[in-house]
């Protein structure tokens, strides 16, 4: 029975009404869009977590310094082939190590053409970066050791080349060198540093050297990087340092010597990531509820007012037999019920804001039925709050007082 007497009541004053709900409707809808852009925020960074690989480390050539100037990470070859198979033979925390070579250049297929990464890699390199393929096959091993003239292309060179046409079995020519597409790689996306991984032409390792990158890295057997994956479960710092004094070993660095190389554990990069992410969608939510606890006080300073305007009406319900508890029930009912319709217009305004969100700022965004859930739990909650203290003083009115009220 209160429900009706309260819709009633909140009909009286639409526009206070309305502009009382406002605070709440403005909270809600702000606590949805912010979770929603943290939501998809986290999910961006998962996204490129298990695009990069797990448990995935990286191996670098150090820097050289010429004249007192120092070089930037690459610029000392290094590194070689068999410290990969090293690491991979004996750590046993290391599931596979890939050394590559990288670098760019045209790739040319008909009258078309696109700049792309170029990177001369072995099997391991796709089982290091959990990378299949979507057609296509793998390098046999008579490809990897006779620098056969074959290639696994990306999502991004696929679509740039071929558009609709199926690649695999198509000729390219990389750096004006006749290829076979023979495979084509699932989409990775970007990497966390925004570039396209799918923007890649990968060759056997020994044909990268002795047919596009020179013949004299491949007789030394140079490599501009090392990928490295650890078995699932493995302690990744204890694997980085055994990697580490394993590297250190074999380039006869001494005691007091600096690395050689650089050494970047990528995982624990991303997953630092990850929780940043999650710390900002917590302070995002928080930020949005001040909104509705703003969204309370108009409430409450509404209901007060509320009671003082109908001192003699509650007056008259008391003298004619109504209880206190009647009172308290009818006013908080109307909080509530102010509450509640502000908090599903609120999500009706949040949907469309993340909406906004996605197609205006092209950002991701994640739109959860928690979310929603919680932002109208948090609006009721707010209601009954900041309702009981004007309800409870209009309960606690006397029948005499109240009707003598001017």
């Amino acid at each position: 029975m209160n429900l009706p007497i309260a819709l009633q009541a909140l009909k009286v004053n639409k526009l206070r009404s309305a502009l009382t709900m406002l605070g709440i409707i403005i909270g809600v809808a702000a606590v949805i869009v912010m979770i929603a852009v943290g939501s998809g925020a986290q999910a961006r960074v998962k996204e490129q977590i298990a695009g990069l690989g797990s448990n995935l480390m990286i191996l670098w050539p150090g820097s050289v310094t010429t004249a007192g100037v120092r070089g930037g990470t690459g610029t000392a070859q290094t590194l070689v082939e068999d410290d990969a198979w090293a690491v991979m033979r004996e750590i046993p925390e290391i599931q596979v190590a890939a050394p590559t070579h990288r670098g760019s250049g045209q790739i040319v297929w008909g009258n078309t053409n696109w700049l792309a990464a170029i990177v001369g890699a072995t099997p391991e390199y796709f089982e290091a970066r959990d990378w299949n393929l979507v057609s296509g096959r793998m390098f046999e091993m008579g490809e990897l050791t006779s620098s056969g003239k074959v290639a696994i292309i990306g999502q991004t060179v696929a679509r740039e080349l071929f558009g609709e046409t199926d690649p695999v079995d198509q000729i390219i020519r990389v750096r004006g060198v006749p290829f076979t597409v023979i495979g084509l790689l699932e989409k990775k996306g970007q990497s966390m540093m925004g570039q396209d991984q799918d923007d890649i032409v990968i060759m056997p390792l020994s044909t990268a050297r002795n047919k596009i990158f020179g013949a004299l890295q491949g007789r030394i057997g140079r490599v501009s990087s090392i990928f490295i994956k650890a078995h699932d479960g493995v302690d990744m710092t204890v694997a980085e340092d055994k990697v580490r004094d394993l590297l250190r070993q074999r380039h006869r660095l001494g005691p007091n010597a600096p690395d050689d190389f650089s050494l970047r554990n990528l995982t624990e990069i991303l997953q630092a990531q990850e929780a940043a992410s999650k710390v900002m969608s917590i302070l995002l939510a928080a930020v949005a509820s001040v909104s509705l606890l703003v969204g309370g006080i108009g409430i409450m300073n509404i209901m007060l007012v509320s009671v003082t305007e109908r001192t003699r009406e509650i007056g008259l319900r008391l003298a004619v037999g109504a209880r206190g508890k009647d009172i308290l029930s009818q006013f908080l009912v109307e909080a509530i019920t102010l509450s509640t319709i502000g908090g599903v217009l609120g999500i009706l305004l949040g949907g469309l804001g993340t909406w906004l969100v996605a197609e205006l700022a092209e950002w991701r965004v994640e739109l959860s039925i928690l979310s929603i859930i919680l932002a109208v739990g948090f609006s009721a909650v707010i209601g009954i709050f900041f309702g009981y203290y004007p309800a409870r003083k209009a309960s606690a009115m006397q029948p005499i007082q109240a009707l003598r009220y001017e």
